[in-house]
């Protein structure tokens, strides 16, 4: 074998390295991200997410209701957020079971 088969080879190994590190990082950093969402629907924040929407929702029927004299668009405006929230509140109720995130798996050298 000669020098230049052996720096091949030798980047070739280290490539092959870096690709399963960066692999593992990868899952990782899809566990973190999996974590963070599950943390970040917490019930208060649900509350203020919901409430925020509500009032932007409310608002802008309230322009148009006031604003306007086309029966359209009053009726578009109306009916469109009742389905919204006749879909989601028939998704929300309908959930049959809660699964709690086990707790993250410990390995050790034996």
């Amino acid at each position: 074998m000669g020098g230049a088969e052996l720096l091949l080879g030798g980047v070739a190994g280290l490539a092959a390295l870096s690709v399963v590190v960066k692999a593992r990082a990868g899952a990782r950093r899809a566990k973190l991200a999996a974590e963070i969402t599950r943390v970040g629907t917490s019930p208060a924040s649900l509350l203020g997410r919901v409430v925020g929407m509500a009032v932007v929702i409310v608002g802008v029927q309230w322009l148009v209701v006031t604003h306007s004299t086309n029966r359209t668009l009053v009726c578009v405006v109306l009916g469109l957020p009742a389905l919204v929230v006749a879909y989601t509140l028939t998704k929300a109720t309908t959930v049959t079971q809660i699964r709690p995130s086990s707790p993250p798996q410990v390995r050790g050298r034996r």
